[in-house]
């Protein structure tokens, strides 16, 4: 009996760790925001990470619709100036602290002061000019104006509540690396360019996540994901490219899921760098593109071509503006006519890891040489040209732009891309466009705010300050232990709900 007992000891203590590891679900993404603050930045990739480790006053679900999150119920009062939120009790940030409006408040005092400005969010909440703490449970925001999509924004990125005492010890830069909200799963550590590694915050007020820890793997080079994913170290794989669509397809081990994004990709034009500064030249690179060729050969039918920076689905879309036609005479007749020499160097810039963008930009530069010019393409590192090269007007003619408009509203992405002194906007600036653009910001009447984005969508067009190349479609690769998954069509994932066999 006694020789049993050592045995015994063994099997508890083993057993003990087994359950203290629990279940682990893995998922890769293609970039690292290496900032988990929600207020610096605007990349999808934030979103698919965030989402589960902070909360919004409201939540959108997979259908779109918009749900009670932090807070229960909001109220319009004054005429729609004023927006009243009840707030959810009895929760909890990460580390103990408890949400309040207090904390609503410092969140939102935050991201519209001087620290939000530093990023690329504040623009999204302007029409807040205060909020106001009514009681530990209430708050009101004071608008100065409409925004018509303000409750779907809070739903998004930079309106995720923080805990003001945990910031205000800790500091900005320790919180960019070491964040806390009152998500499902809660912070545990952090490797640049390699890993987030999270925790199921079992206090969760909608209940525990379904996996002990989650773990997110940050693999640029997308062919390096899909081999990660075959070999079973990772069970969801974020954009699978084209080329391996079948090779997942056929393996009876994983399944591909294929989702109608919001995310339209163009080849955007510097407006203040000749020869792209001239109209007519910007029109004749348009024409120079078959899209459908692209679409065809490189996406392999997974995208469609159109006409402006959104997809149908979007709030503004206009299924009467058609893409420019593939038309290769009369770009070098436009060309001729804006006095561009055979021979003149074109730059096109994009990102070095985008598989599939860059036989995108092979593909362009193709069609750009069949019309006398010399394409010369340039490559970048995700984060270098997201957050320097575009934003501080470094690009060459044209480079690459692809739009998320999560929020399936043009305006979203309308008055980022094309509003003058907007981040993602260093060189294009047009008076009327801008009229346009805040006249359609401050109305609640929808059918107006329609007629006025396809306006501003046939002036982008018309204008043409970008190729506009096709809405694409998201490919996720996932394994078969993995359970209740659906790939999000508006990439933000929230992994509460997902198992593992």
């Amino acid at each position: 009996m006694k020789a049993l007992k050592p045995l015994l000891l063994t099997l508890t203590l083993a057993v003990g760790a087994a359950h203290a590891q629990g279940t682990t679900l893995t998922v890769a993404t293609g970039q690292d925001p290496q900032s988990w603050d929600p207020i610096d930045t605007f990349l999808m990739a934030w979103g698919q990470v965030g989402h589960n480790i902070y909360d919004g006053l409201v939540i959108r679900s997979p259908d779109l619709k918009l749900q009670p999150g932090l807070a229960t119920k909001w109220t319009a009062l004054n005429n729609n100036k004023t927006l009243r939120f009840t707030l959810r009790k009895n929760v909890k940030f990460h580390n103990g602290e408890p949400f309040n409006a207090a904390a609503v408040k410092f969140t939102f005092d935050r991201l519209l002061g001087p620290e939000g400005k530093k990023g690329p969010q504040q623009a999204n909440y302007n029409a807040i000019k205060e909020v106001k703490v009514i009681d530990p449970y209430t708050v009101d925001f004071i608008l100065s104006q409409a925004d018509p999509v303000l409750l779907t924004k809070l739903a998004g990125y930079g309106a995720m509540i923080v805990p003001p005492k945990y910031l205000k010890e800790k500091g900005e830069d320790y919180f960019n690396t070491h964040p806390v909200g009152t998500g499902p799963f809660k912070f545990v550590s952090y490797k640049n360019g390699e890993s987030l590694k999270l925790q199921a915050f079992k206090e969760y007020w909608g209940g525990a996540p379904k996996v002990d820890n989650l773990t997110y793997r940050f693999i640029e080079e997308p062919s390096t994901r899909v081999a990660e994913l075959q070999a079973g170290r990772i069970d969801i794989a974020q954009g699978i490219p084209v080329s391996q669509a079948e090779t997942i397809k056929k393996n009876n081990k994983l399944v591909l899921q294929a989702v109608d994004s919001p995310t339209a990709m163009s080849l955007r034009f510097n407006t203040s760098k000749a020869p792209t500064d001239n109209l007519k030249v910007r029109q004749a690179l348009n024409y120079a593109v078959d899209r459908e060729a692209i679409i065809k050969s490189i996406l392999q039918g997974y995208g469609t071509p159109i006409a402006s920076l959104q997809g149908a689905k979007s709030f503004g879309y206009d299924p009467n503006l058609k893409p420019y036609p593939y038309d290769p005479t009369k770009a070098k007749q436009l060309l001729q006519e804006a006095g561009v020499k055979p021979g003149t160097t074109i730059g096109i810039d994009f990102v070095g890891t985008d598989a599939v963008f860059r036989e995108v930009a092979q593909a362009v530069a193709g069609f750009f040489q069949a019309v006398g010019l010399k394409p010369e393409l340039k490559t970048y590192e995700t984060n270098t040209f997201y957050s320097d090269i575009i934003p501080k007007n470094k690009t060459s003619n044209a480079y690459q732009m692809g739009w998320g408009g999560w929020t399936f509203d043009f305006d979203n992405t309308a008055y980022l891309l094309y509003h003058s002194g907007q981040f993602w906007n260093p060189d294009y600036k047009n008076p009327a466009m801008d009229k346009l653009l805040d006249e359609q910001h401050n109305l609640s009447d929808q059918k107006k705010r329609l007629t006025i984005l396809r306006n501003v969508a046939k002036m982008t067009h018309d204008e043409a300050i970008e190729i506009p190349l096709y809405n694409q479609q998201d490919l996720w690769g996932v394994g078969q232990r993995v359970q209740n998954f659906k790939a999000p069509s508006d990439n933000l994932l929230n992994l509460k709900n997902v198992s593992v066999k």
